[in-house]
């Protein structure tokens, strides 16, 4: 269904986002709600004081090189913040994912999440 004036005009605009979005069978939700459904079924882990279990057998380094990793900086900015040269940081991030079974920055990504030891909306980077 097209929203066409009596004068031929078509309208466009965000005032008319909600009542096309409707016409075209999609549902409108506003920000404030969407965001409410989010949290409510974004299933977070408790905050972890201390090292989550399956991350102990990492290094005070190589858990600091995790944390920079998860905040989606490079080597070379990892290096950076800890004064490591960047071969040093990819060194710590081999062993962090030998060590953790894992395949590539996305994997420790994930398992940082899903342990605990970082949580949404808490930036390691600043």
């Amino acid at each position: 269904m097209e929203l066409v004036a009596a004068s031929g005009h078509r309208p466009s605009g965000p005032k008319l986002a909600s009542p096309r979005t409707v016409a075209e069978g999609d549902t409108l939700l506003a920000p404030a709600v969407t965001q409410r459904l989010i949290e409510h079924f974004l299933v977070r882990p408790a905050p972890v004081d201390g090292v989550p279990a399956p991350l102990r057998g990492l290094t005070e380094r190589e858990l600091a090189v995790l944390r920079l990793v998860t905040a989606g900086l490079t080597n070379a900015e990892i290096a950076g913040r800890l004064y490591l040269g960047a071969t040093t940081v990819k060194t710590h991030l081999g062993h962090v994912l030998a060590k953790l079974g894992l395949r590539d920055r996305t994997q420790a990504i994930v398992l940082a999440y899903e342990t605990g030891l970082i949580t949404p909306g808490r930036r390691e980077a600043d």
